[in-house]
């Protein structure tokens, strides 16, 4: 009896290693669909719950790619445009500080895209005539076989995250209950929904709550160049908002290291050539920026977007380190470990040492 257990735990544990390294090579993808799955559950579930909808019996694959259609594809082109407009803005601020002087020659194709073309078919045909795409496209020429590569994964790395997002969708509830088919005086349910609540709030709260004060930022501070005098116009306002979203994880200082420095660097040749009248419009800017962009959304976001077992201070390391060690993917994946490590400490590892569970205040 125990050898037939010997040979089905090494099988299981080979099947296990073979899934784990396949998984390993696209774990980008799979991260990226674990937080796009966060994302859209809570919307998933309350698709269930419309009146109107249920009346027909709505089955879950419709409104798992209802969920998907209507929520994650426009989010996630939203970010991809808000991303490149992000490096178009950040080209500029090269071309006018030469801090990347000794830059490769291989950042050249970005030339001449001076704005970005309107995201319809009319819009991307004039870009062409006008020949803003000129350098875009001969890159493209002169790279054929890297490009292939790259738009082949890119589009293999798509695919899977939408597969994996629809099936946790609408497979979570029954992988859920596998996992408690192995519980144990419910050391895994207690772990298991502690992970899952933590997971929902971090993993999509703190980082929505930097994608959305981004936008606000950009937002705001674009709706203020708009009307204020060129001399105190607030420079590169959607470099400005990205900064101001990643400082609001900061814990105390948050986003003030952001619209603070950049109200004086505003300031500063406004006083110098003696137009001293101009710095009401700087005046209502900080206005802006503290009600608008900070107070608001900190008080109306943060409630319902932070964790509860998660130290900031951790969760702000993790979002550092995570892109940096293990590239784009980390910001997602290093925050998930970080969870599941804090909630495991704080939950099943009492329980496993022979602590009491403790009792509710």
């Amino acid at each position: 009896m125990n050898e037939k257990r010997v040979v089905v735990a090494a099988f299981g544990l080979a099947v296990a290693a073979i899934i784990g390294y396949l998984v390993s090579q696209f774990i980008a993808a799979f991260t990226i669909a674990v937080f796009l799955y966060y994302s859209s559950r809570g919307f998933y579930h309350k698709l269930s719950r419309v009146q109107f909808l249920s009346r027909f019996g709505m089955p879950r694959q419709l409104r798992a790619l209802t969920t998907i259609s209507l929520l994650v594809v426009p989010f996630v082109l939203l970010l991809s445009y808000t991303v490149v407009l992000l490096v178009v803005e950040v080209r500029d601020f090269v071309q006018t500080y030469p801090v990347m002087e000794s830059a490769p020659d291989s950042v050249a194709w970005f030339e001449g895209v001076d704005e970005l073309p309107e995201l319809t078919f009319n819009g991307i045909i004039n870009a062409y005539q006008a020949g803003q795409l000129d350098g875009i496209i001969q890159f493209a020429v002169d790279h054929a076989a890297f490009a292939t590569s790259l738009v082949s994964g890119l589009l293999l790395n798509v695919f899977i995250i939408a597969v994996v997002t629809y099936y946790l969708l609408i497979e979570g509830s029954t992988f859920r209950a596998w996992l408690l088919r192995f519980d144990d005086d419910d050391i895994v349910r207690e772990f298991f929904e502690a992970a899952d609540e933590e997971l929902e709030a971090v993993l999509f709260g703190n980082l929505l709550n930097v994608i959305v004060i981004s936008l606000i930022g950009a937002i705001v501070f674009m709706g203020y160049n708009a009307v204020a005098p060129a001399a105190v116009e607030v420079p590169y306002p959607v470099l400005a908002g990205a900064l101001t979203g990643i400082a609001s994880l900061i814990p105390v200082i948050g986003m003030k290291i952001v619209y603070v420095p950049l109200t004086i660097f505003a300031a500063v040749p406004v006083v110098l050539d003696g137009q001293l009248s101009m710095l009401v419009y700087l005046a209502g800017f900080l206005v802006l920026a503290i009600v608008v962009v900070d107070t608001i959304p900190d008080i109306v976001l943060r409630p319902y977007l932070s964790g509860n077992r998660t130290h900031v201070g951790l969760l702000m390391l993790a979002y550092i380190f995570g892109p940096v060690v293990l590239g784009f993917y980390g910001l997602f994946f290093a925050p998930m470990v970080l969870v599941i490590g804090l909630t495991f400490a704080d939950t099943a590892l009492p329980r496993l040492l022979g602590a009491e569970p403790a009792e509710a205040s």
